[in-house]
């Protein structure tokens, strides 16, 4: 009798615990995120992380979004591609569904190239009716639910990246269409952004200002000023460094401060901001909001220097785009000790062609000539030349006939690395990608994981 009795004891008490943790199952997550920041390095593969390590702090060093907290891999494949372009990667961090190859943050569209307007400058939308659905962005999102929302870039502001957190359009070269929609109240406006995205950066002039022969010949065809139209809608308008600098919290902001893209770091004109200036002033916008933001944060010129097979310009801008997320880090801790109600996530949307190679010797520059591990001396091909450690899979650069490369050219600011298969501009690569995420929210980044699942964790920390 008595262990009849303690045998249904037991199962009794197993049934409850097996309705307790099922009710829990069925209980949402507790949002643990106010503010979500989305680091997004255009290109930024394992190789040129660990070739920007070693260019800015030797082999033992580390970059700083590497100190943070959680890693993860993330597969960056597209709907229609083993190889993704970066509209259907970050459509699919923005999104949660993944995209056709070109097309910006919409499902089961086919891109459709715009068609020239008058003045010869692709602006005309040509999608056509029933062309895919437009999924919800993780930045509408934030901002149905009363969040303040940015996004920032060193590319145009409708460049394939920043477009997918605020824009849906069949083809990503449907910068002018883009343009439209992000400017609350006139035509074409994304009227999921509400009173509109509360900070926006880069460049792009160009796709938001009318065409004009001699001054703007890349313009809008429409006549549209959509700078102006910004104004209008209460907007603090800025074009240089100095302007960003004197924006003062309470109104909307815009900066645009090139025509297209904006220059590379090791270039810059000092009427441009940095990358960290750039996230240093819009955290100090978006966060006056006491329901917290969603911020979008692109080194975009990452990528514009490995197609163009120059490794230099790629360490520099990663470099750069590290110290935007260090500068982020440091602003978020003074603002929310222990990253206790704050998401940061910092990944790629693809990889590139680069590899290093050949045994070089620690110590050696990562952009040098190989030099042998053993000898110190230079290392030969099977033809008896040099080559440099970094070297791509296609590319330009693939001359007929090898030469030797010295350290001088190898160590020049217009280098150009040498690729194993001819090709006009370098292409992307279809390796995972790296992740690395820290604050609230953070625990679940881990393991290997589809780049949709990104904006799922990023959705649940936001409690949405």
């Amino acid at each position: 009798m008595n262990n009849y009795m303690t045998t249904t004891r037991l199962a009794a008490l197993l049934l409850a615990s097996v309705c307790t943790l099922n009710a829990q199952a069925q209980v949402p997550a507790k949002p643990q995120a106010r503010n979500i920041i989305f680091f997004l390095g255009d290109g930024m593969g394992p190789t040129t992380i660990t070739a920007a390590r070693i260019f800015k702090h030797g082999e033992d060093g580390l970059l700083h979004f590497e100190r943070l907290d959680r890693t993860a891999r993330i597969k960056t494949y597209s709907a229609d591609a083993q190889v993704t372009d970066s509209a259907p990667s970050m459509g699919a961090y923005m999104t949660g569904v993944k995209i056709n190859n070109d097309v910006i943050s919409m499902q089961d569209a086919k891109p459709v190239a715009p068609a020239k307007d008058a003045n010869g400058n692709a602006s005309i939308a040509r999608c056509g009716a029933g062309n895919g659905s437009s999924p919800m962005t993780i930045l509408e999102l934030a901002k149905a639910n009363g969040k303040s929302v940015g996004a920032v870039t060193t590319t145009e502001l409708t460049h394939a990246t920043p477009a997918s957190t605020f824009a849906h359009v069949c083809d990503r070269d449907m910068g002018y269409t883009i343009a439209e929609q992000v400017v609350p109240g006139g035509a074409g406006y994304n009227a999921r952004l509400g009173d509109g995205v509360d900070v926006l950066m880069g460049g792009g002039r160009i796709h938001f200002t009318p065409f004009d022969q001699a001054r703007n010949p890349k313009g809008r065809g429409d006549g549209r000023d959509l700078m102006a139209e910004f104004a209008a809608r209460g907007y603090f308008v800025a074009g240089t460094r100095a302007d960003m600098a004197s924006a003062r919290a309470g109104r909307k902001f815009v900066g645009i401060y090139a025509d297209s893209h904006l220059d590379y770091a090791a270039k810059r004109r000092p009427e441009q901001p940095t990358l960290a200036e750039m996230t240093a002033k819009s955290i100090e916008l978006l966060s006056r909001n006491p329901k917290g933001f969603f911020l979008m944060v692109e080194g975009g010129k990452i990528d514009h220097a490995l197609h163009d097979t120059n490794a230099r310009n790629a360490m520099t801008e990663t470099v750069a785009f590290d110290e935007a997320i260090q500068a982020a880090v440091e602003r978020m801790r003074a603002l929310d000790p222990g990253l206790e109600n704050t998401l940061i996530v910092v990944t790629a949307d693809h990889d590139h062609t680069m590899v290093m190679n050949g045994y070089p010797k620690r110590g050696n520059p990562v952009l040098d000539i190989v030099r042998g591990y053993a000898s110190g001396e230079p290392t030969e091909d099977a033809d008896g030349k040099t080559f440099t450690t970094l070297v791509f899979g296609n590319g330009p650069n693939r001359p007929a006939l090898r030469a030797d490369v010295t350290s001088a050219q190898a160590l020049a600011e217009d280098y150009r690395q040498e690729a194993g298969v001819r090709w006009s501009s370098e292409s992307h690569g279809g390796g995972d990608v790296k992740l690395y995420a820290a604050g609230a929210g953070s625990a679940p980044f881990k393991g290997t994981m589809e780049n949709t699942r990104v904006f799922d964790l990023m959705k649940a920390a936001f409690g949405l």
